[in-house]
């Protein structure tokens, strides 16, 4: 009911962007009573986030950039990402090898260590340690041994898969009263009295409609500013896209390692993902569409070649597929990998755009802090709302403890193959409950997608009925794993597609449009892009 009030009379608050931060926006502002609708164009989570180094980090480099506030801000927001998620962010060890090293070198990095620590004062990981070369071959067998002297090590975490916690976030928004709607597009704004007062909005039907809302906020990422410039005539300028890939390759190294690169001394990341190896990043200006965004052969040379200094073996392992994203950094001159990670909150009401808040630039892992600086704003000018609770309330799946172990049970009473409960749990978490419910109902959904994967059917049904999905790359690259292993989920495609057909009434002109929207996602992500 509360819904449909909110649709029938307006909103108060209307976010562009289904990203990380629109979604950590839509949760923070929906948790504190605002009547709040997220928009998203595409999928949740289908941009800058899924195409990310899927590190919770508080980043080693801007130390050397002197970026402090940045590097504090993220550390003290991995920590609490590991209380709120702890299912989905998970502790990993780094590496950082010495090479022929100076003493200076070694002097600087372990300053650098030890700054990291200092900053991380609150931190439940343990602190930085040391490795001497004789050490290192019981632990990373495929590492080039020549010059080694040895590795510095210390703490951050991963997250496998950055969409889930970007779900997750719009999940919990949802069961605080927000209106999810993916597939639909901004088109032009409505302006009343001197002021922002809604959008109008395109589904993919074609079929327009207008949202009334007190505020609207921007957190559209790279299209920022083709979104900006339909909310705000002649809006300037804010954004810088840089493009980053990644490679996922045949399992090479069994730790994660930071690296730089003997091409350019740009730091890189070669960290074990998913049972393969992944590398990356690149940091390269970009122009154009961002949804149109992959790697290029000098991408995956540059990548290779960097890798290979430390890992020889890399050119004889299968390349799997690739990955790319576009970062929306702050426009600032400069090489691309110099300028600043840091967010900047624009407020309209000073800059000429009043009823309009836009968020530029930040890192997935100071997400939830962005949200909440976002929001405060958003409360301040609406004058309502509660104090922010994000930082201490748990994400839907979080699950700690003796409660995992109860999670699987269930799930195995409920007829789930045990070694897909395992599989599952660091996936759903606590929603695993969810799965061993529609189970419960109807036993065929226990049946794996297909005997290679530990993905089951009712993971179609979860997805369809309670995760907003509504194409076949939403369910293969977003709500499961299957795009991300090796084979890309390839023998699993035919089933997904006619288990989601059943449930989306799709005809077989809308199935030919999956497959080709899916095609097109594996040209992107093609081993051999534009070859």
């Amino acid at each position: 009911m509360a819904k449909q009030t909110a649709e029938r009379d307006g909103f108060d608050l209307a976010i562009v962007g289904g990203g990380i931060i629109g979604a950590g926006v839509a949760r923070d502002a929906s948790r504190r009573g605002l009547r709040t609708v997220l928009l998203e164009k595409n999928d949740f989570g289908a941009g800058t986030t899924s195409g990310s180094t899927r590190l919770i980090h508080g980043g080693l480099r801007y130390l050397e950039m002197l970026d402090f506030g940045l590097v504090r801000m993220d550390l003290r927001e991995r920590e609490t990402l590991l209380r709120i998620a702890p299912h989905l962010v998970k502790p990993l060890q780094f590496y950082l090898p010495y090479y022929d090293a100076s003493w200076f070198y070694r002097a600087k990095m372990q300053i650098g260590l030890g700054l990291y620590d200092l900053l991380s004062y609150d931190k439940s990981l343990p602190n930085r340690g040391y490795l001497p070369a004789a050490e290192i071959a019981s632990h990373e067998p495929a590492l080039r041994r020549d010059g080694l002297s040895g590795a510095s090590t210390y703490y951050d975490a991963q997250v496998n898969m950055p969409e889930r916690l970007c779900m997750e976030n719009v999940l919990d928004a949802a069961r605080h009263g927000c209106v999810v709607r993916n597939g639909v597009e901004v088109t032009a704004a409505i302006h009343e009295e001197g002021r922002l007062a809604g959008i109008r909005v395109r589904n993919e039907a074609g079929e327009v409609e207008e949202i009334r809302a007190r505020l609207i906020c921007n957190t559209s990422g790279p299209w920022f500013d083709e979104v900006a410039a339909r909310l705000q005539p002649e809006a300037p300028h804010r954004v810088r896209m840089t493009k980053g890939i990644h490679l996922a390759v045949e399992p090479l190294n069994r730790e994660a390692w930071v690296l730089f690169s003997p091409v350019d001394r740009r730091l890189f990341f070669a960290i074990p993902w998913m049972g393969m190896s992944w590398l990356g990043t690149t940091d390269t200006d970009y122009r154009g569409d961002p949804a149109d965004a992959a790697a290029t052969p000098a991408d995956v040379e540059y990548l290779l070649r960097s890798t290979e200094h430390y890992f020889p073996a890399v050119r004889k392992q299968a390349l799997c597929f690739t990955n790319a994203g576009i970062r929306a950094l702050v426009t600032r001159p400069g090489k691309e990998s110099a300028v600043s990670r840091s967010h900047q909150l624009v407020d309209g009401e000073r800059k000429g755009a009043p009823g309009l808040v836009s968020v530029v630039g930040g890192k997935i892992t100071g997400y939830r802090a962005i949200a909440e600086e976002t929001t405060d704003l958003i409360v301040k000018r609406l004058s309502e709302g509660i104090a922010c609770d994000t930082a201490s309330a748990p994400l839907p799946g979080a699950v700690r403890g003796d409660a995992v172990e109860l999670c699987e049970r269930e799930a195995v009473e409920a007829g789930i193959p045990r070694e897909s409960a395992r599989a599952l749990l660091p996936f759903y978490g606590a929603r695993l409950r969810e799965l061993a419910s529609l189970c419960r109902e109807d036993p065929s959904l226990t049946a794996c997608i297909h005997p290679d994967y530990p993905e089951l059917r009712a993971q179609v049904r979860l997805a369809v009925e309670r995760e907003y999905c509504r194409n076949l790359d939403d369910f293969l690259a977003r709500r499961t794993t299957l795009a991300f292993s090796p084979d890309q989920g390839g023998k699993a495609v035919e089933t997904v597609a006619a288990l989601m057909g059943a449930r989306l009434g799709w005809d077989a002109d809308e199935s030919r449009r999956q497959r080709a929207r899916w095609e097109a996602y594996l040209g992107r992500t093609s081993p051999a892009p534009g070859a």
